[in-house]
């Protein structure tokens, strides 16, 4: 993982996890310690879907930038998925607040999608690599040896 891509993973993952915490500490104090179990998993859940696609795709821009609209929209498509795979398993559990999960899940989601807005429009990513092989070849061909 170069460090533009670790550095917008961080951007969206410390909002996440400090909007985490509030929401632990107002599901807690709202519904007990089965809110804040519910805001506990509602985060990990945000943090594990959407680090993990935005590692893909960083991964697929890399390896294969053709492929990587498409694989955007895929990623999205089976995020969705999964969270819908996750509500069904889980919908009529009383290992915790449900509520408290929708809601934090909610807000997190929400959150990391800002966050992460905001840490691309502030990183200064080239859009050309000066250190590859074309602009050196490049440099070569036009400078006299």
């Amino acid at each position: 993982m170069q460090s533009n891509d670790a550095r917008l993973l961080v951007h969206a993952l410390v909002p996440t996890l400090v909007a985490g915490v509030v929401a632990v500490a107002v599901s807690a104090a709202l519904a007990g310690g089965a809110g804040a179990v519910g805001a506990v998993i509602g985060t990990l859940l945000v943090v594990l879907v959407m680090g993990a696609g935005l590692v893909i795709l960083q991964q697929t821009a890399k390896k294969l930038p053709d492929l990587f609209q498409m694989m955007g929209l895929l990623l999205y498509s089976v995020q969705i998925l999964a969270v819908a795979v996750f509500l069904l398993a889980f919908k009529d559990t009383t290992l915790f607040d449900t509520k408290a999960f929708a809601f934090t899940l909610l807000g997190a989601t929400l959150v990391w999608i800002a966050a992460q807005t905001r840490g691309h429009m502030k990183a200064k990513i080239l859009y050309v690599d000066p250190d590859s092989a074309e602009a050196k070849k490049a440099e070569t061909a036009g400078s006299p040896t």
